[in-house]
């Protein structure tokens, strides 16, 4: 599985980089702040928004810790998606923040 860290997740949003997050916490947990690029599926809604996501684009699977978005990769890396694990996850996450509420 492929990794990344929350560092260098911040610097390429920090460079302008197209990169698609997708944050796997529960409402709660986004309601505390999540990265503004990021859209929000909960863990458990995945396999109901496939549709939503580009099987060929590269994206970035972000929960609190990194445990949760593993299991989301290796889910969707068993159905042959182009997926990066944030490690660390929220946790590690240095950059700009917001309520999803606020989005």
């Amino acid at each position: 599985m492929k990794e990344i860290t929350a560092a260098e997740v911040q610097r390429k949003l920090e460079n302008g980089e197209n990169i698609e997050l997708i944050d796997v916490r529960e409402d709660e947990e986004v309601e505390a702040g999540m990265i503004p690029q990021a859209r929000h599926i909960r863990m458990n809604d995945i396999p109901e928004h496939l549709e939503q996501l580009d099987q060929g684009k590269e994206t970035i699977f972000i929960c609190r810790s990194g445990g949760r978005s593993a299991n989301v990769c290796a889910y969707l890396e068993d159905k042959g998606y182009d997926v990066v694990n944030m490690t660390g996850g929220m946790l590690d996450y240095k950059g700009e923040t917001k309520p999803k509420s606020a989005l």
